[in-house]
């Protein structure tokens, strides 16, 4: 926040911003490196110019609980014990903020240059979530110092991380024009790491049955929405989801699910909730949701009973807006006293995201 609402900083504020500014920029080039050599590796490293997307077995959806259990128990699955973890995380802390940032949080996140004040966040950095992702995709190197070592996807979304683990000789699946992943170049024996939003289980299935090491750094409060998702499903509940249909978190989320709908904000929410007290056009319903329904779900049929779960970076306020939403849809349709058959909702807003979140309305 600087200056007034609005107002173009000019003058000696603007001289101070852009000093700051170019001062900060300084110092994270010499840090990182150039950033056109920085870009173009990274684009190396995803492998952009995949021509066909690897099709995967399609997992029994009654049975996706069962199937994670055993390949979780499996010797493709490794797990890393505290003192590994702690060195990763050690050396994940040396790119995490910056020596402004620092500054920022030692002087009570406010910093005046001129007469231009910065506030920063109290919340900021990494989670912990993402530490932990970060740090067992840093140790899969030094536990695999010879295996060929992959990752699904970026591991977080943050380019600077994303370049350093390319540089230590992780390589980045793939992507297809049509938005899929490649995987032709992976071999059995090699390891594959999963990122911190997780992985469809039936990409799952396809690197068991492709023999290699799964490292799966899936943050936990992710894991926390599948579980929801598979309870719901064994109460014969559709899962709503809010959430992107597209975003990497929900495309695996789904994968959970027996029929699913995900909802992006209110407005689908609200035309959804319609749909189920007075019914509608049907084939406008499935043009309207067509990407991001499971497949031959039926609105007519499918939102007897439903249940509630979101994406874990969805702003928990519209989030439990949904929810309540539903609830009262449900309660007007069958009744107070059937409730419970027909509708349940999971609290899946991780404290991390909540806690930014926050910090963000305290800031303004």
């Amino acid at each position: 926040a600087a200056g007034g609402a609005g107002a173009p900083v000019t003058g000696v504020a603007g001289a101070a911003l852009a000093a700051a500014a170019v001062a900060s920029a300084a110092a994270v080039a010499r840090r990182q490196g150039p950033q056109r050599r920085t870009v173009r590796s990274w684009r190396v490293a995803r492998g952009e110019g995949a021509q066909r997307a690897t099709s995967f077995p399609e997992v029994d959806r009654e049975s996706t609980k069962d199937f994670r259990r055993r390949l979780m128990k499996s010797d493709q699955y490794f797990k890393f014990g505290k003192t590994q973890m702690d060195g990763a995380l050690a050396e994940l802390r040396s790119v995490n903020g910056s020596d402004l940032v620092t500054e920022l949080r030692q002087n009570g996140f406010r910093l005046t240059v001129g007469d231009v004040t910065f506030v920063l966040a109290e919340s900021y950095g990494f989670c912990w979530g993402v530490e932990r992702a970060v740090a067992m995709a840093y140790e899969a190197r030094n536990y695999f110092p010879e295996k060929t070592i992959w990752a699904t996807n970026e591991i977080i979304h943050n380019p600077v991380v994303n370049e350093r683990l390319s540089a230590n000789g992780i390589r980045f699946i793939q992507r297809t024009p049509d938005g899929g992943k490649d995987f032709s170049e992976v071999s059995e024996g090699d390891v594959v790491v999963l990122p911190a939003f997780g992985a469809s289980v039936d990409e799952m299935a396809f690197l068991q049955a492709r023999k290699v090491h799964i490292v799966d750094t899936t943050c936990p409060w992710v894991s926390k929405v599948w579980t929801s998702v598979e309870k719901s499903k064994d109460k014969g509940h559709t899962a709503i989801i809010h959430g992107k249909y597209n975003h990497e978190e929900t495309m695996a989320t789904k994968s959970f699910a027996q029929k699913y709908l995900v909802v992006k904000d209110m407005a689908k929410a609200e035309y959804v909730a319609n749909y189920i007290l007075k019914g509608g056009d049907r084939s406008e319903f499935l043009s309207k949701f067509a990407e991001a329904c499971s497949a031959d779900f039926d609105p007519d049929a499918d939102l007897d009973r439903i249940g509630v779960a979101n994406q874990t970076t969805m702003l928990k306020g519209e989030t439990e807006l949904i929810g309540k939403l539903f609830e009262r849809v449900m309660i007007k349709r069958y009744g107070p006293q059937e409730i419970n058959r027909h509708f349940v909702a999971f609290n899946t807003i991780c404290d991390a995201t909540q806690e930014r979140q926050d910090a963000m309305y305290k800031m303004f």
